[in-house]
């Protein structure tokens, strides 16, 4: 399973530690991903994600999952967040 946030395509970035010698050696650093759940208020259902605790913050600043996912665009979002904005898209056009 990849460290990638679902929701906002976070992942792993590369550095390096620098000593007091000033010795570099290769660091990763891993974004802090949690398994949520989150509710769909139009579709009226949950979906579980594993999304970073800063994207999580920005789906709640952007007023819930529905609003996050039609503003994101597509190359950011995971194929399962991908799925549920289809099921969006489709609700909305039905409505």
């Amino acid at each position: 399973m990849s460290r990638i946030c679902e929701l906002t395509g976070k992942g792993r970035q590369v550095g390096h530690n620098v000593s007091h010698a000033n010795n570099k050696t290769k660091k990763v650093f891993l974004p802090n991903l949690q398994k949520v759940t989150l509710m769909s208020e139009k579709l009226e259902r949950s979906f579980k994600f594993r999304v970073s605790t800063h994207g999580l913050r920005s789906v709640e600043h952007n007023g819930g999952l529905d609003a996050w996912l039609l503003k994101t665009s597509d190359d950011k979002l995971s194929s399962s967040a991908l799925k549920v904005k289809r099921e969006l898209r489709k609700a909305a056009q039905a409505a």
